[in-house]
């Protein structure tokens, strides 16, 4: 379970300043090397943004293909849920191309123009396939509003089979957690989103994520393995154009 130290900490988008100058500056250094600023965050959500469409499409077919056969009462709130969340997944994905990110993204929890919002929909129809999306984009979406404990709190209640999400999300918990200053925390995330699914779409960023910040840590040596498992496993990620250096320096170490 995902824990953070309250430190003061309020659930608010808005923070004492003094106390957000104190995090920034015991994570600046660590966030230089994981290059994960708010920028970075929403090309990350851009860039799996289709596959979480795709899911979100499947759920909607799977509504579908269950009507009739079970109970009247279940299936028709389970169908309204997916058209709830249509329109604030439409919302999210304005925040993630628009102009004005911070507003869409608060529609998209709190809703608008008559429709429900990520969090509506998590209140409203518990339990169903929507209100579990709800919960990992209300999670994301609290996350590119800075709001990383709430962020933390969503993307922990998250629960599903599909294993590239599950790693997005705890990755995710990973970066808010960093952005709070809680750097172990972060680092069992990102291992942890790795082992969830060990696939050339997510492994190679956490991977890489895990050993920046292991080492930043003193874990020289699980570091080192992160970042030749990237060298031999996923020879053609990103992530692999940039370990050469990281493998020596941490061999120059020992």
């Amino acid at each position: 379970m995902a824990t953070y130290k309250k430190r003061g900490y309020k659930k608010s988008i808005s923070t004492d300043s003094a106390q957000k100058a104190e995090v920034e500056s015991t994570t600046a250094e660590v966030f230089e090397k994981l290059d994960t600023t708010a920028s970075k965050t929403e090309e990350w959500i851009s860039k799996y943004q289709n596959y979480i469409i795709t899911v979100i499409g499947i759920v909607a077919v799977s509504v579908l293909s269950y009507l009739g056969y079970q109970s009247y009462i279940f299936e028709p709130k389970k169908l309204e849920a997916v058209s709830e969340l249509s329109q604030a997944q439409y919302y999210f994905e304005l925040a993630v191309n628009g102009q004005e990110p911070d507003s869409l993204f608060r529609r998209a929890l709190n809703g608008g123009e008559g429709k429900y919002g990520f969090l509506d929909i998590i209140d409203n129809y518990s339990g169903t396939p929507a209100a579990k999306l709800a919960t990992y984009s209300a999670g994301m979406a609290y996350l590119n509003l800075g709001d990383y404990v709430n962020a933390i709190d969503y993307l922990d209640q998250f629960d599903t089979d599909d294993v590239i999400l599950k790693a997005l999300a705890k990755g995710a918990i990973g970066d808010a957690f960093a952005e709070i200053g809680q750097p172990d925390e972060a680092y069992d995330f990102y291992v942890a989103a790795v082992e969830a699914s060990d696939n050339s779409f997510s492994a190679p960023k956490y991977l890489f994520k895990a050993g920046i910040l292991g080492a930043s840590l003193g874990k020289n040596s699980a570091a080192l393995d992160y970042f030749r498992r990237i060298q031999s496993e996923f020879p053609d990620s990103a992530e692999a154009r940039k370990v050469e250096v990281q493998i020596g320096r941490l061999e120059n170490l020992k």
